[in-house]
């Protein structure tokens, strides 16, 4: 353990009586030094402390030693495996008997049946991996080392480390840069001719082979031992001042003044071609200066972080480290700042590990080490993915939602080809998960991978995005594509209940829960389970407003409009709660860490107070038993649970939740951890926190739907309300004080504050501010 801790340990009570004594040393000022800074005041004793920077596509792990700085690389398509296709060629004709056994209750039966004649035998291996390491050694460390600090500037997306050896005082800044598509190291001094220290690259494996030319190292592989992409990345040493010699695979500078050290990445995942950009790149990059490379990273990374600024009241908090925080956090401190800081930490990740043009950001986000990252770090597509994009529209980050958008056109080949040979239907399916080689069969174990509702899920987004921009263009050209037949998928896969005459999904599962039947077996599969239909109604009844939205496909419409009529309902059980299936089995598992028939809750919007009150009080049922059993064990279904109790409006729940989140689920330098470290939750948790303080799902605007008690002040600037509403909320006192909207497309809306409701006409571009009351001021 690292010595850190002790110390912390050691001097808890201390933070604890500082804060407690002297919580207004900054009454003065509005934001405390540090106010949006992740610091700590030793360098990263792991892989869970070091901090991650991005550009999108290009990222890496900053651990800030001393004696070496160890910089983990990642580019967002350094994936092994191939495009395959592995549909088991039995399962069209097994589906009419699986599904035959199911309605009998023969469960084991069926499941054996579908395990050996409906899984794929998927023989191709994929998996995300590190593009390598950039390794810095600075030779033996200085006993006399003071006033150490290494921070990450959420403001700037810059990463920093600090220290004094005797009389000179070390720097080194490190970004990763979206304009000039490099990763960039600076390091200085505080004394000319102070900076020496040894460069190489390299790469799990010892497979890479790796090239010295001059100033530079160009390292490359063909990943996956030949299946997989071939990679290449360079790196390039600007010295002011000092010399510079090669000793083996080794640069070595001596006594400069300062150093930029241009890092930039490819790989032939988009073509053979895009080997050679990372050339260009660095030849473009080295052109600039360090200043010009750093203002043009902060100016483009600013217009898209600057759009929102949280603030939950003055803390002085920020003058401790992160970790120290949080460890205070866990012994039972409430530090609403590190919640702010945590909110914009999840927006910095989502701007830093998605960007037009890539690929979307995927279970590690961008950051993953080594060559075997846990699940492959893969689009598992039953929440995980769809979580990560939860945050894009509200938090002011709709371009970051695209490469998810893009991805889901992308699978359609492949989607239509599994409905038709796996199936029989017309349509895409897909199922419970993928990777950069769009596959969209399924494999393993029918308790996790019988599942079709990976694609109907993942249509929600592209809906989404267009009741916040109502793009039509985008509607037309993209969305409807895809989510038609998503839909059409769905309404040819729905079979009749003989029961019932009710039409239901399956064979398929609640994932990746369990159920005990009647005769006592462990079960997985059925046919109807709540979660399919809550998703196949959000498809079809999205697609017949994006249908009404283009004026086309009027019979396809009419067509959906009657599946809805017949398609089997959301049930409350005997015991009040929400059935996660069509009978009332008894869970195996009934702190089951996926909550799948809440999702009509959240990410849904098929149960509201405005609208199914009965519904509501069935949900908040359900979560509290789930919770009550050990629900939330995970990170990513915290998260989840944060959302839930914002869309039952009950802030101290959520308030709890999301402290439960940073005390028990996350890392020291914030990354959520599942364990181990998955993105999702940080994503989760920042839609979370908007859901608390503002809802447009429902057909209003409502705000502070579940503000809690802890957040007596404050405000979050810059959020966006379905519509094409920025909305400002200010509160103080645990009241709204006032809001201010800014229309952008001219759109007539409802805005909810408790009881009061209004209606407000609007005009494209104009602002309108509305007191506690909502009169306009």
């Amino acid at each position: 353990m690292h010595q850190f801790t002790s110390y912390t340990k050691q001097f808890l009570p201390l933070l604890f009586l500082l804060l407690a004594v002297f919580p207004s040393i900054a009454q003065e000022k509005q934001q405390a030094p540090d106010d949006l800074k992740l610091w700590f005041s030793h360098p990263a004793a792991d892989w869970n402390e070091a901090l991650p920077v991005g550009n999108g596509r290009l990222g890496a792990m900053v651990f800030g030693g001393v004696a070496s700085e160890r910089l983990q690389l990642n580019e967002e398509s350094v994936w092994t495996g191939k495009p395959a296709d592995f549909v088991h060629p039995e399962a069209r004709e097994t589906l009419p008997k699986v599904r035959a056994l199911l309605f009998a209750g023969k469960y084991a039966e069926a499941r054996e049946l579908a395990q050996e004649k409906m899984m794929g035998d998927k023989k191709v291996h994929s998996t995300y991996q590190t593009l390598g390491d950039l390794q810095l050694d600075f030779g033996p460390v200085a006993k006399d080392i003071s006033n150490y600090r290494r921070e990450l500037d959420l403001e700037t997306a810059v990463a920093k480390v600090s220290y004094s050896a005797g009389d000179v005082t070390f720097t080194r800044e490190v970004f990763s840069s979206a304009p000039d598509q490099a990763l960039v190291v600076r390091l200085t001094a505080s004394k000319p001719g102070a900076l020496t220290f040894g460069m190489n690259l390299s790469r799990p494996g010892n497979k890479a082979k790796l090239e010295l030319s001059g100033d530079e190292i160009i390292m490359s592989e063909h990943v996956g031992d030949g299946t997989g992409v071939r990679m290449v990345t360079r790196v390039k040493v600007l010295r002011e001042g000092g010399t510079l010699q090669v000793a083996g695979e080794n640069i070595r500078v001596e006594n400069a003044d300062a150093v930029t050290l241009l890092l930039t990445a490819a790989t032939d995942y988009r073509g053979s071609d895009q080997l050679a950009k990372a050339a260009t790149q660095l030849a473009t990059a080295a052109k600039k200066d360090y200043e010009s490379l750093k203002k043009d990273h902060i100016a483009d990374y600013q217009k898209y972080f600057k759009r929102v600024d949280l603030h939950l009241g003055i803390t002085d908090a920020a003058y401790f480290p992160t970790d120290a925080r949080l460890v205070a956090m866990q012994n039972g401190n409430i530090d609403p700042h590190l919640v702010e800081l945590y909110y914009q930490f999840g927006r910095y990740l989502l701007i830093s590990s998605s960007r037009p043009g890539g690929l979307p950001a995927n279970l590690q986000g961008i950051w993953a080490d080594g060559l075997t990252p846990p699940w492959s770090a893969d689009y598992h597509i039953n929440i995980n993915i769809q979580m990560n994009y939860w945050p894009a529209e509200v938090t002011n980050l709709s371009e970051m939602h695209m490469p998810f958008l893009t991805f889901l056109d992308a699978l359609r080949p492949d989607a239509r080809k599994t409905a038709r040979d796996m199936y029989g239907v017309k349509g895409t399916v897909a199922h419970f998960t993928t990777d950069p080689w769009l596959f969209t069969e399924t494999y393993g174990e029918p308790r996790w991978a019988m599942w079709p509702m990976g694609m109907a899920w993942s249509a929600q987004h592209l809906w989404e995005h267009y009741l916040f921009t109502e793009n039509k263009g985008y509607l037309k050209e993209l969305a409807y594509p895809v989510m038609k037949e998503a839909a059409e998928f769905c309404v040819n896969w729905l079979v009749e209940n003989p029961e019932t005459k009710q039409l239901v999904s399956g064979p398929s599962i609640s994932p990746e829960n369990t159920f005990k039947t009647k005769e006592g077996e462990v079960a997985t599969m059925v046919m109807g389970p709540t979660m399919d239909h809550m998703i196949i109604r959000d498809l079809l009844q999205n697609t017949i407003a994006a249908s009404k939205e283009l004026n086309r496909d009027a019979a396809f419409r009419r067509r959906l409009e009657k599946i809805l009529t017949r398609l089997a309902p959301t049930k409350i059980g005997s015991d009040g709660r929400i059935m996660e299936w069509t009978e009332e089995f008894e869970e195996n598992e009934p702190g089951h860490r996926h909550i799948s028939h809440l999702f009509a809750l959240h990410p849904g919007r098929q149960i509201t107070k405005q609208q199914h009150p009965e519904l509501m009080e069935a949900a908040r049922k359900t979560i509290d038993y789930r919770l009550s059993h050990g629900g939330g064990h995970t990170g990513w279904s915290r998260a989840w649970i944060i959302n839930f109790f914002a869309r039952l409006q009950d802030g101290e729940a959520a308030h709890e939740n999301l402290l439960a989140l940073l005390r028990k689920s996350t890392l020291p330098n914030l990354f959520d951890t599942h364990p181990p470290f998955q993105i999702d939750g940080n994503f989760g948790a920042t839609a979370g926190i908007t859901e608390m303080l503002m809802q447009s799902h429902a057909g209003e605007i409502q705000l502070l739907p579940a503000l809690p008690s802890a957040w007596q002040q404050g405000y979050i600037h810059g959020i966006v309300a379905r519509g094409g509403f920025e909305v400002d909320i200010d509160w103080e006192a645990g009241k709204l004080k006032q809001v201010k909207l800014i229309s952008k497309l001219g759109n007539t809306c409802q805005i909810r504050y408790n009881d009061q409701i209004i209606t407000l006409k609007t005009e494209k571009g104009k602002s309108y501010t509305l007191d506690a009351n909502l009169r306009q001021l």
